[in-house]
């Protein structure tokens, strides 16, 4: 008898409206997040609804890494799917430290690389 995988889990998570616009242009592919519990629990097949003020945008997640810190991070994945052309890298790292303070990066960084769901 073949084991069943439970079915995939969808997550809301809200995001600020620029990375909301380059997930939806397909450009950021990678979101990057800490390891609160909640961001622990995603895996690859799962459904994430980015939500940024009353627009809102379903995406599959293929891939889960977990780092160290946002500079192995950066160092092992595709900076232009994260932040979209034109950021550098420090500028990228600025941006994720903007974003979490040190207590927070310490959590573990998490490279949550995302699909665009199929048209039903």
């Amino acid at each position: 008898m073949a084991s069943q995988q439970p079915p995939p889990d969808e997550y809301s998570i809200t995001i600020r409206r620029p990375y909301f616009e380059l997930i939806a242009k397909e450009i950021k592919t990678i979101e990057v997040r800490v390891g609160y519990p909640k961001i622990r629990k995603i895996a690859a097949g799962d459904t994430l609804c980015f939500v940024s003020g009353e627009d809102s945008l379903r995406v599959r997640v293929t891939v889960v890494k977990e780092y160290p810190s946002f500079e192995a991070m950066l160092n092992a994945e595709d900076n232009t799917t994260i932040g979209g052309q034109g950021m550098t890298r420090d500028q990228l790292l600025a941006a994720c430290r903007d974003i979490y303070p040190p207590e927070k990066e310490a959590l573990g960084v998490f490279a949550i690389h995302l699909a665009p769901l199929p048209d039903v």
